[in-house]
């Protein structure tokens, strides 16, 4: 190389890196045929680190400071170099600086409807949202695991592998947890942290650090939320046996939409047989009040009892005046003869 051509080259002998915007996570320092002048200095900010790279390996890590690039303060790029006796010279290597801020508001959720194991329904399908932060805090990792020769790495480049990883933990952690689903969706804050400590060693393995995560929202299933609702009438019922009774007082409407209607309905309760008896017993034993405090029912298929009977569905609406007449006549006239 002739002495033109040497004083020629340009020797870079400040480095420094000013973030060009938010979501950059890695960014190549660009020295193409630059070299870096022996006792140039390295300026690393807060929520700023810097690795140096030598013929593809990885020679130094600088946290934040100020350096001054000599056999001291690069040990093992020295090494590799074979800097000896204070050997000043112009060096070439690959410096790439690595953002360790923390990046909030990271979205996460489930496209599809991830399936989980429960120890009170089998198996829960549901979809859930929310958000996280992270942080850099092993940049050679991070480089040697994620990032690479790239010039740039941002966050959107590593969104969809930290999104996947959350859907894939999510359905191991809770389908393995002990926990049932009914408490941890009650408690989405309890849901956060269980998934939060599952999820920092698998963030770990690439060199970041989850600094939080939270679930915002649980959707279910239509099926598993007339399961749940069913539970909370069941609890709210207080017994099996009351729930029952409900159920079949429930059933009257239904069964007044059936062929015949509730003429229909009448004519059975009248003749003291079929299912308009079974649910008027069922309703006068929901209403009634209980047995130590008032006198004894009337036996069932007494007249009076159907009497009673037709009155407490016609004064429920369930029947219309002349669908009773026509029954109570009926009624009288078997019993008159």
């Amino acid at each position: 190389m002739s002495l033109f051509s040497f004083i020629s080259k340009q020797f870079i002998d400040i480095l420094e890196w000013q973030e060009e915007g938010d979501g950059v996570l890695a960014s190549r320092y660009p020295m193409q045929d630059n070299e870096i002048q022996y006792g140039a200095s390295l300026t690393v900010r807060e929520s700023q680190m810097a690795v140096f790279i030598n013929e593809g390996k990885i020679a130094d890590v600088f946290g934040p400071g100020m350096y001054k690039l000599s056999t001291q303060t690069l040990p093992v790029l020295t090494y590799l170099k074979n800097w000896d006796k204070l050997f000043e010279s112009p060096f070439k290597s690959d410096l790439v600086f690595f953002s360790t801020r923390l990046q909030l508001g990271r979205k996460w959720g489930t496209p599809q409807p991830v399936t989980l194991r429960d120890k009170d329904f089998g198996m829960v399908r549901l979809r859930a949202f929310g958000i996280y932060s992270y942080r850099i805090t092993d940049p050679k990792l991070f480089y040697t695991e994620v990032s690479g020769t790239r010039e740039r790495y941002t966050v959107d480049d590593v969104e969809q592998q930290l999104r996947n990883l959350v859907v894939s933990t999510m359905a191991s952690t809770l389908g393995g947890s002990a926990v049932p689903f009914l408490d941890m969706a009650a408690n989405q804050g309890l849901m956060g942290d269980t998934l939060r400590s599952a999820l920092a060693p698998a963030f770990a393995r690439y060199g970041l650090a989850l600094d939080s995560f939270a679930v915002e929202s649980i959707s279910l299933p239509e099926e598993l939320q007339k399961a749940i609702d069913k539970r909370i009438a069941i609890g709210m019922a207080g017994d099996l046996n009351q729930y029952t009774r409900y159920q079949a007082a429930e059933a009257i409407p239904l069964a007044a939409q059936n062929e015949g209607g509730l003429a229909g309905l009448g004519a059975a309760l009248s003749a003291g047989m079929g299912v308009g008896q079974v649910m008027g017993q069922a309703l006068q034993q929901s209403l009634a009040t209980p047995a130590a405090a008032t006198p004894a029912a009337p036996a069932a298929d007494s007249p009076q009892a159907k009497l009673a009977q037709l009155k407490s569905l016609l004064d429920g609406g369930l029947i219309t005046q002349a669908d009773y007449d026509t029954a109570k006549a009926d009624v009288l006239k078997k019993l008159v003869g």
